[in-house]
């Protein structure tokens, strides 16, 4: 029960920092202009994984 809890909770997770990402897609647009990045990659690398590693 619990696992299944924590896979439903990483799923969301995942999709939520999806949605930001999408979200937040102008602003990395204009940071890059700038000439820095946001690591927003490396947040949904970290959270897919997690989620990978949670499948039975």
């Amino acid at each position: 029960m619990i696992t299944r809890v924590y896979r439903a909770t990483l799923f969301a997770l995942y999709q939520l920092c999806i949605v930001v990402g999408i979200a937040a897609m102008p602003l990395a647009i204009a940071a890059r202009q700038a000439g820095f990045t946001l690591p927003v990659h490396r947040l949904l690398e970290n959270v897919e994984g997690a989620y990978e590693a949670a499948q039975p």
